[in-house]
């Protein structure tokens, strides 16, 4: 098994990480789609961190920055890739960037029914906060 590989992703990869995400993470959001990653990655190009093992896009995560508050986003591996360090290499080049930034609290969004997911979570020290409850409106 070859080295992974970290990075910022860059507008040529949007078509790319869109793919990914239909295969590996669970659920989609109304901004899933070409022109919100294009957005994302145009107003904070370090949000979109990319994993790669040989060339191949295995993992992603977004790690957005608001000036105020950490959030994270997308957090998924390829099916093919689980169990191999993926996520907590990415979860690293996340808090890594956040600490840069001043951050000092990082909240993730993390889909209920997703127990995998939970797991993992947790095993990277992360834990639910019970007592909120996300509100949501889409625009226009």
């Amino acid at each position: 098994m070859s080295d992974l590989d970290i990075r910022c992703a860059t507008p040529v990869d949007i078509d790319t990480a869109l793919r990914f995400w239909r295969e590996a993470a669970e659920g989609t959001s109304i901004s899933d789609d070409r022109d919100g990653v294009a957005r994302l990655v145009d107003r904070d190009p370090e949000a979109l961190i990319l994993a790669e093992r040989d060339g191949v896009l295995v993992g992603t995560v977004i790690a957005g920055f608001d000036g105020w508050r950490c959030h994270l986003y997308r957090l998924a591996v390829h099916p093919g890739h689980r169990r191999q360090g993926i996520a907590a290499a990415l979860l690293a080049a996340a808090e890594e960037r956040f600490v840069r930034l001043g951050g000092r609290r990082v909240d993730a969004m993390v889909l209920v029914r997703n127990e995998l997911a939970h797991h993992a979570w947790h095993a990277a020290g992360y834990g639910p906060q019970e007592q909120w409850r996300r509100w949501v409106k889409p625009l226009g």
